[in-house]
């Protein structure tokens, strides 16, 4: 990948700004946040890219992610190497006008955050500055907008970075986004001149780099978020027309590389490089990793199944629209109800964040938006956090939850696209399914009909709804049912597996494998906060699965070992 010894003379550098010249992730961050719960208002929703059109793996979850909880995936939250191009890019596709009203109104909220910025690594102006005095014209080139890139550089480092910049483009200087070389030739109409290989483009994405190569200019990839080899093979081996010309670690890397062409060229700049370079200024430091759950013990450990009992909510499938709407209507009733009085006390809850969301419905009687915006969790969560041990309040709770759900249920889908093919995998094994849900068999037979036109119907031997039995979820009386329904007393060869800790305690309390479906993908840290394994919360997984393929390979290992 590295073509050092065969580069061009550069007469103009332009640099991508966001991840390569300053960072501004903690603004971008906050600012996605705030416009992606807008997606279903923008009718952005039905516009993601379908699951078998995405490039990667990751497009894959990402895409699955929005739709979802319209929300940053916690793995880039956490790595922060990814632009909003690039996720919008991969989340839209080749959907152009989708893209424009999500850059559009991402920019409308990054007007709330943006002036958080910071030279990307020490020493940035010293470099510009060095590349200034070997008389080559440097520029930006960047998707933001000029509003915002104005204000930013005029900030950055106190002010001391204009006159460092010579030319710049952004983002409404042009019709079309990158990857699209316009921003490149139009950077370079400024000076009356055109793209050709004595312009390099350093930028920190792979959009960068096919940036580049489109335009015809010297593509230089600058891995300012640390990427390992492998994963820069990854990036940049299925695509051999985007490669780029040379991968730097850090804007010394770009003094070496400055250097080499001298080496080739003793003419090539106004002073020797090795002389006018600033002493090296230590590079980009790796961001910190998502630490993705691993409490998968050896499969030794867990009996094999016989039987498998699901969740149906945020487990088979996603209902989270309905069910927060109707959330939503029923919490103001809670005082005439006489609820309010009877939710939990301070000491009570089982995190400070618990005892928050206890405070906002007492003092408001709504969910807190963070709770929204989030959509990691269930109604049966929320009841539970607010009433406790009170099973008559919770019992109340729900009965008025099922009042208002009745006026949005209906839309059902498949929490991904391939559950129905992994049931149908599981009964070809010899397993019997079931089903058990805090939802009325009311609402649960009307959504079973209606997901995938009706073909889930007859995948389950049992199924369990909440007024079954006379008590739900976290009580395990519906598992015990749902066992006794096929012959069975509770025993660890059933699994069930569920999105809650409801769901957990129901498992864990009955006598059942407990399996813990992370579609929200919590990390680890999270996990450990509400399954502390404490004397008050003694009920954890046996087992965490991040997804479908991940619970398939996961049975499948425990069957292979058991034969």
């Amino acid at each position: 990948m590295d073509k050092t010894t065969h580069l061009p003379i550069p007469k103009h550098i332009l640099f991508d700004w966001h991840g390569t010249l300053v960072d501004t992730q903690d603004a971008m961050a906050s600012a996605l946040e705030e416009m992606l719960p807008q997606m279903e208002d923008l009718h952005l929703v039905e516009r993601l890219r379908p699951e078998s059109k995405c490039k990667t793996k990751d497009d894959v979850k990402l895409v699955r992610y929005m739709r979802l909880f319209r929300r940053l995936h916690p793995k880039i939250l956490a790595e922060r190497r990814v632009s909003r191009t690039e996720i919008f890019n991969a989340i839209f596709g080749e959907d152009e006008e989708a893209k424009a009203l999500a850059h559009r109104a991402y920019n409308k909220c990054y007007r709330n955050h943006f002036g958080k910025v910071k030279p990307f690594q020490q020493g940035v102006r010293e470099y510009l500055a060095t590349i200034k005095r070997l008389g080559i014209i440097v520029g930006v080139a960047t998707n933001r907008s000029r509003e915002f890139f104005q204000h930013e550089l005029r900030t950055v480092d106190d002010g001391s970075w204009p006159r460092l910049i010579d030319l710049s483009i952004c983002a409404d200087d042009v019709t079309h986004y990158k990857p699209d070389p316009q921003v490149i030739r139009y950077a370079l109409a400024q000076i009356d001149t055109y793209p050709r290989p004595d312009t390099w483009y350093v930028g920190d994405s792979y959009l960068d780099v096919v940036t580049a190569r489109e335009a015809g200019v010297t593509a230089i990839f600058y891995n300012g978020g640390c990427w390992s080899e492998a994963e820069l093979a990854e990036l940049f081996g299925s695509d051999p027309h985007h490669q780029p010309d040379a991968v730097i670690n850090s804007l010394d890397e770009l003094m070496d590389l400055l250097e080499a062409v001298q080496a080739q060229n003793p003419s090539a700049f106004n002073k020797i490089v090795a002389r006018a370079r600033p002493p090296a200024f230590p590079p980009p430091q790796p961001p910190p990793q998502h630490v993705a759950p691993d409490w998968h013990p050896s499969v030794v450990k867990l009996i094999p199944p016989t039987i498998v009992l699901f969740d149906w909510h945020a487990t088979l499938v996603d209902t989270l629209d309905a069910m927060y709407r109707a959330v939503d209507d029923m919490l103001p009733q809670l005082a005439e109800h006489r609820l309010l009085q009877r939710m939990v006390g301070p000491n009570q809850s089982k995190s400070p964040d618990d005892a928050r969301l206890v405070e906002y419905v007492r003092e408001y009687a709504q969910l807190h938006p963070k709770i929204k915006a989030d959509r990691k969790i269930s109604r049966t969560d929320i009841f539970e956090v607010l009433f406790g041990e009170d099973t008559e309040a919770k019992r109340l709770a729900h009965s008025l939850f099922n009042h208002h759900y009745r006026n949005h249920f209906g839309t059902v889908l498949p929490f991904e696209p391939k559950v129905r093919g992994v049931l149908l995998g599981l009964k070809a094994l010899g397993l019997q399914l079931g089903m058990i849900t805090n939802r009325d068999r009311e609402f649960f037979e009307q959504e079973v009909r209606a997901v995938e036109s009706g073909t889930w119907a007859n995948l389950f031997d049992v199924m369990v709804c909440g007024d079954d039995t006379e008590n739900r979820k976290p009580h395990p009386d519906q598992l015990i049912e749902a066992a006794r329904q096929l012959g069975r007393e509770p025993a660890l060869d059933i699994w069930y597996v569920g999105d809650s800790t409801t769901d957990m305690i129901a498992a864990k309390s009955g006598g059942f494998t407990g399996v813990f479906f992370n579609g929200a993908q919590w990390d680890l840290n999270w996990l450990h906060t509400i399954f502390p394994g404490n004397a008050r919360y003694p009920h954890k997984p046996d087992v965490v699965v991040n997804d479908f393929s991940e619970f398939w390979a996961l049975v499948l290992a425990c069957l292979k070992h058991n034969s």
